[in-house]
Order: structure tokens, then sequence, then C-alpha cells
């Protein structure tokens, strides 16, 4: 075996570089159609410059190999979940569960105060779930049909839905990372929920006022599609019940019980299909084409549903658009995304490179504001180059432990640092498998909701500006040091 060799620091951003210049002229040369391969190819030939590198530091193929594989792997739960996301999808079309939600909707909440309302309720959703996908899977669609029926801009409106949903992801006792981060540190998970709220609160407070005040700026008249339409289109295909109501809230009372997501997701799927085949009997047969056996033409109609595009027609397109499906199928080119992005993830840890630049960031951290500047930027440099939130929660949380501890700095204000910057922007960046599974779930590129994910975009400044400021900063006193 030959000897083994440190990566230099420029040998470490070659393949960032490159990745970013691909990225960039992917970006400009095909526009949105960047992440249908273009984008994969980038990451791709990324991870082969990686390899490269770390092949040339003396890391054999089968090494290479093994970091590849287990960083695919950590990101399976994320791949099964966002197949079953595609399933519940279309049978919660097909049933009615997603055009009742929007038909409601529509009646009650008020335009003015729709983004406003939107990012509550999705806060509450979230906190009580602990699960921004599950939330963004169910509420946040039938809250993107609402606001876009009511002529409000996509972008705009998934904004609000991601501000909400990651409010719930990042301080739910529930979440998956708001046990990581704290167990990273080496804090209690209590104490770190507590401890986050002197960021997470003032956040909130400046997301939910920007909504606020922008709904008043809106204009939902003139629409093409106005909402009469939509509730016309709705009434006239779907049989609306109120017991089509009981399946979203199945599926949330198992995920607050602490079901996993993916069983919680199937049963939501499955559900509804059962919830088709009671309520809605003549899309069944439509979607289908199978007439004269409706026990054919159901169990047809629910696996078109669940694995295939699903399209319900009005005499209007853009509301025809708005009742459409993809099913598992459409969730494929995330995946596919997604493998590229922790192929090249793998690709950069089997040689330590990303460990490498971090390690050249702390050495200019000298106050206690600038060491958690650092750990921000480590955090987002990791949702830019591992494309994982665990792992730029993870990776960093092990980085820089010692290091607030020897600054005499308590675990939780890792931990909040963690969550502020790792977890919430993950869902920013396109090839991230948080801003990948997003972007295809509400059918809204990450680039157009991104610059209104307002609770995302400030939480790491928040929490950049208090380190600053030296507030609410917890110090280890002589005991504990």
């Amino acid at each position: 075996m030959s000897e083994l060799k440190k990566p230099s620091f420029l040998q470490a951003l070659i393949p960032i570089l490159i990745l970013i210049a691909l990225l960039t002229i992917n970006v400009v040369v095909l526009g949105n159609d960047a992440i249908s391969g273009a984008n994969q190819i980038a990451l791709l030939l990324a991870s082969g410059v990686a390899g490269i590198i770390a092949f040339r530091c003396g890391h054999s193929w089968e090494h290479i190999e093994v970091s590849i594989v287990k960083s695919i792997s950590s990101a399976m739960g994320a791949m099964l979940i966002l197949l079953t996301i595609g399933s519940l999808a279309g049978t919660w079309l097909l049933s009615g569960i997603v055009p009742a939600m929007i038909y409601y909707g529509l009646k009650i909440l008020n335009p003015t105060l729709f983004l406003f309302a939107a990012c509550v309720v999705c806060c509450i959703v979230s906190l009580a779930t602990g699960s921004s996908w599950s939330t963004v899977a169910t509420v946040g669609i039938a809250l993107l049909g609402i606001g876009k029926a009511m002529n409000i801009h996509e972008g705009v409106i998934a904004g609000a839905i991601i501000s909400g949903s990651y409010f719930g992801d990042k301080m739910s006792p529930l979440s998956d990372t708001t046990n990581l981060a704290p167990a990273m540190a080496g804090t209690d998970l209590f104490t770190h929920i507590r401890y986050m709220m002197y960021t997470t609160v003032p956040t909130l407070a400046i997301t939910l006022i920007i909504f606020f005040v922008w709904g008043f700026t809106l204009n939902t008249t003139g629409s093409a599609t106005d909402s009469s339409s939509v509730l016309q289109a709705i009434e006239s295909r779907f049989n609306l019940s109120p017991f089509l109501f009981v399946v979203p809230i199945l599926v949330i009372v198992m995920i607050v019980k602490k079901v996993p997501a993916l069983p919680a997701l199937l049963v939501g799927a499955l559900l509804g299909g059962i919830a088709a085949i009671i309520l809605q009997p003549d899309l069944i047969v439509e979607v289908s084409k199978v007439e004269g056996n409706f026990v054919k033409a159901s169990f047809v109609a629910v696996m078109n549903a669940m694995t295939t595009t699903i399209n319900i027609q009005t005499p209007d397109p853009m509301i025809s658009e708005l009742l459409t499906a993809k099913g598992m199928s459409g969730m494929l080119n995330t995946i596919w995304l997604i493998l590229c992005a922790m192929i090249f993830g793998g690709a950069m840890e089997s040689a330590g490179l990303l460990k490498i630049i971090a390690e050249k960031i702390i050495q200019y951290a000298h106050s206690t504001g600038s060491l958690v500047a650092s750990t921000t930027a480590t955090c987002i440099f990791f949702n830019f180059t591992a494309s994982d939130q665990y792992m730029a929660i993870a990776v960093p949380g092990r980085m820089y432990a010692d290091t607030f501890r020897k600054r005499g700095l308590k675990p939780e204000v890792l931990s909040r640092t963690l969550e502020d910057s790792g977890t919430v922007t993950s869902v920013l960046i396109p090839w991230n498998t948080c801003g990948a599974t997003q972007a295809n779930v509400l059918g809204v590129a990450t680039i157009a909701y991104a610059p209104y994910c307002f609770f995302c975009i400030i939480s790491p400044l928040m929490t950049v500006l208090q380190a600053y400021l030296n507030y609410k900063i917890r110090r280890l006193d002589a005991t504990e040091k």
C-alpha cells in the first residue's frame, strides 16, 4: 500500500472551484433546465477530480468507493421518503384531499393575509410533527395551490411555506436535526431548544412582519384564473366531503406520536387511495380508463396515481395544471441529483478535502463573533459541497466542539450555531438533498423560491450578529472549565 499524503489546501479547493464553474455555466446556458441532467454531470465530473486527487494522495480506489457508498447510504432514507411523498401526492389528488384543502382554503383565507397565514400554519404543523418534509408535502402543497389560485407568485408562496416549515424543523424536539445538533456539540436537547429561542424568535418575528406587510402590496385582481373559477372547477370534478380531512389528520397524528416519517407517509398514501375509491368513483374510472369492472379500475387508478403522472382535466388549462401530480416517477430526477451530490460528497470525504478547507477557515477565528461566523460559514460550505444538512451539522460539530470549549463557550452556543446555519440553509441550495426535494415536491425551482425564504436567510445572520454583539453568549464558569 502506498504512503498516504495530506492534500494541500489548493488541492482541496480544486474540485470545489471546478464544480462552481460548471454549475455557473449550466445556469447561464440552460437556466432551470440545468437540474434535468447538466448539474448531475457537473457533480460527477467534480467527483472524478476529487477522486483523482485522493488517488494521487495514496488512497486506493476501494477506499474512495467505500467513502462514496457510505455517503450515498446516508441519503437513502431521504430518497425513500421522496418516493413515498410522490405516491402520497398522487393519491391525495385523486381522492380529492388536496383539492378540498384548496377549495376550503380559498373560501377561508384572505389574499391579503395569505402569506402570513401560510407561514404560521406551516410553523404549527412542522413544530407538531418535527418534519419540514412532511409539512411541505402535505399542507404545503395545498397552500401552494391556494396561493396560485389567488394569483400570488409561486416563488413567494413557496418561500412562506418553507420558512414556516423549517421553523419547526429547527425547533421541534421531534426533529432529527434538533436532536443531532446538541449531540454533536455535547449539550442536552431542551437546553439547546431553549437557547435557540434567542435567535429563532426574532428571526421568525421579522419573517412574519415581512410577509404581513407584503400581503398589503399584492395585486390579486385581474387574475387569469380567479378563485371563483377554481372553486367551480373543483366542485364539478370532485365529491367534496369533510371526511377527506381524516386522512391528513391521521398522518399528522402518527408523526406527532413519533411514528417514523417513511411508514407514516406510506400509510397516508394508501389511505388516500382508499379515500379515492370510496369518494371519487367517477374519477377512478376516468383515470384508469377501465369500464365495467370497478375493482380492476380502482387498482389501476390508485397504482397510476402512486407511480405516474395523473392530471384531472378541466376547461381551464391553468386549473388542470393545478390538479396534476407526478407520483413516484416525478421524483426520479431529484433522486438522480441527490445520488450525484452524495457521490461528490463521498469523493471529497475520501481524502479529507472538506476537513482541510474547514481547518483553514478556523485559523482566522480569533474573537467569539469570528468563531461563530466561521462555524456558520463552514456549515453553509458543507451544505454546498457535501449536499446534505446532516453532514453540514455533524462534521462542523465534531470539528469545532473542542475550539468552542477552549474558548470558554458553553456547548449550546455551538449547537445553536449549527442549527441556525446548517439546518435552514440546506433548502436554499438546488443540489442539496433538501433543496432538490422541496423544489420537486412543490414544483417550484429552488432559485425561484430561495430569495423569499426569509426565515432561512435571516437565521444565520441573526446568530452571527448576536455573537458579535456578545448578546446572551453563554460562557463556562471556572468549575465547568
